[in-house]
């Protein structure tokens, strides 16, 4: 079955809700109890990488870890700050070259294995920014200069990492094309040129096979 036909993804042993839908209809009803500063908890973040849990509506902490490309799930150890041991997979410019969603999608689903065996709840991926220029210093973690095969693959890798019970958190999804000043760098786009790019690579993993997180 090719991976567009099986987005419909099924998380029972993990507790969670059968489709994307019904996260979102679950979210809704979970925000509409929440006051200002319960919202703003929920943002801030327990630690670098965990959320704060709100025990009074049942929301336990997620942890999120890096890793498009492998899981980097941080710990401190006897020498300092480390990762702990994890597969390296190939870049997504790799990904890129080979055409193939169902692969990405295989990628995707030995990630989220991964990440739920080391107790990742979501995993920081996949990067989906338009590459635009060859000096772009993550150029690497995207897949392409098309937006459309960038959506593709980064929809199969996303449906392939939720089916394995591990959120995905679509990230840079628009205008990070440069590492110089990245903190405070002012990308000055034409709205033509935003929807037709960036936006339109972003819209296929919403669309296909929704990430349970997006980020800047």
């Amino acid at each position: 079955m090719h991976w567009e036909d099986d987005h419909h993804l099924h998380f029972e042993e993990h507790g969670l809700a059968d489709h994307p839908s019904d996260y979102d209809d679950a979210s809704r009803r979970v925000v509409a109890t929440m006051d200002l500063e319960s919202k703003c908890l929920l943002g801030e973040g327990a630690t670098c990488w965990t959320t704060r849990a709100d025990d009074a509506r049942g929301l336990p902490a997620v942890f999120l870890a890096d890793g498009p490309h492998g899981v980097r799930k941080e710990r401190v150890d006897a020498l300092g700050l480390a990762s702990a041991p994890a597969t390296c997979f190939p870049t997504a410019s790799s990904l890129g070259s080979a055409w193939d969603p169902d692969l990405a999608a295989s990628v995707g689903r030995a990630l989220g294995v991964e990440a739920r065996a080391q107790g990742v709840d979501v995993l920081l991926g996949p990067g989906i920014n338009i590459k635009r220029h060859p000096l772009g210093g993550r150029n690497f973690e995207y897949f392409s200069e098309d937006p459309r095969l960038s959506g593709s693959l980064g929809a199969a890798w996303v449906a392939g990492v939720q089916r394995a019970g591990c959120g995905a958190c679509v990230k840079h999804f628009a205008c990070n094309n440069q590492e110089t000043c990245r903190m405070v760098t002012d990308a000055r786009v034409d709205a033509t040129t935003l929807h037709e790019l960036s936006r339109r690579a972003r819209g296929r993993p919403r669309a296909s096979a929704p990430p349970r997180e997006t980020r800047r």
